[in-house]
């Protein structure tokens, strides 16, 4: 028995980030069903997740369906108290709620204005003073989580929580639109943009290889900020491997990394790793054995 979870496209939907970094941040196993935004297929995706209309939403090993990511991070850190979605620390606890309640409330201007687009950044967004005054507020309660319980590492409130996974879509927002913040949340951003789930996430939106017009903004293009990744092309093969690194079965499919060609099982699974190799332990140990 497995979780299911019922998400959006992996470039646009902010939303389903977070669903998704919930179980792949804190090592829950998890079965993904993705349906393409503002396309009959998400009503349909959805009906198997009913009563839930929006995405994300898991379907537990029991059958219950949860909404919302506020109450999927409270079940899964009940059901899995050894994951740690919350800090053990009260008070830490106590803000990483904070945080994630006024992330799922707020901030209007900010998503109004800079949807979230991971295949796209910007030199500069021409953000409104209502953007900025969001901006304001993120960086204020940033700090504040950082001051008092960061000092253990790069995350809000020392390690990674279900805090970081709300705002890692604000990340990829400040990253997209080049907004203007301080050093600290720079580096909070970074700490984001270089995140392997994170950037596993993003590989896995190229490779869909679907573009929502509606999310197109008519502002000068920059490269994105995050790590390079490591340089791979389309192949054709044969291949050093005959079976996929991911499912085990035969490769029809192909990438040449580093002098050498690399076989999957189909184009999804060669894209994902194409788009960014390093990111994805089973290649790589099989390039590193290899």
């Amino acid at each position: 028995m497995t979780y299911h979870l019922a998400i959006g496209d992996r470039t646009y939907s902010s939303w389903s980030l977070r669903g998704w970094l919930l179980f792949e941040k804190f090592g829950i196993p998890v079965s993904v069903e993705t349906a393409v935004l503002y396309t009959d297929e998400l009503p349909r995706l959805l009906a198997r997740y009913a009563p839930a209309r929006l995405v994300p939403a898991m379907r537990m090993p029991d059958g219950v369906v949860v909404g919302e990511t506020l109450a999927m991070a409270e079940t899964l850190a009940e059901r899995h108290p050894e994951a740690g979605h919350w800090p053990a620390d009260p008070a830490a606890r106590a803000m990483a709620r904070w945080l994630c309640a006024e992330m799922h409330a707020g901030f209007g201007a900010l998503r109004g204005d800079c949807a979230m687009n991971l295949a796209k950044s910007y030199q500069d967004s021409a953000p409104r003073a209502e953007v900025l005054a969001d901006l304001a507020r993120i960086e204020d309660l940033w700090a504040w989580a950082r001051d008092r319980f960061g000092a253990g590492g790069p995350w809000l409130l020392g390690t990674y929580t279900a805090a970081d996974a709300f705002f890692a879509p604000v990340a990829a927002r400040i990253a997209g639109y080049n907004l203007p913040v301080g050093p600290a949340s720079a580096e909070y951003v970074a700490a984001h943009l270089a995140d392997p789930a994170f950037r596993r996430w993003r590989a896995m939106g190229w490779a869909q290889h679907l573009e929502q017009a509606a999310y197109r903004k008519p502002y000068a293009e920059r490269p994105w900020p995050g790590p390079a990744p490591l340089a791979a092309t389309v192949a054709e093969g044969p291949s050093v491997n005959a079976a996929c690194p991911y499912s085990g079965k035969p490769v029809t499919d192909f990438l040449e990394l580093q002098g050498k060609v690399w076989g999957f099982c189909n184009p999804f699974c060669r894209d994902k790793t194409l788009a960014d190799p390093e990111v994805w332990p089973k290649f790589m140990a099989m390039v590193e054995a290899g």
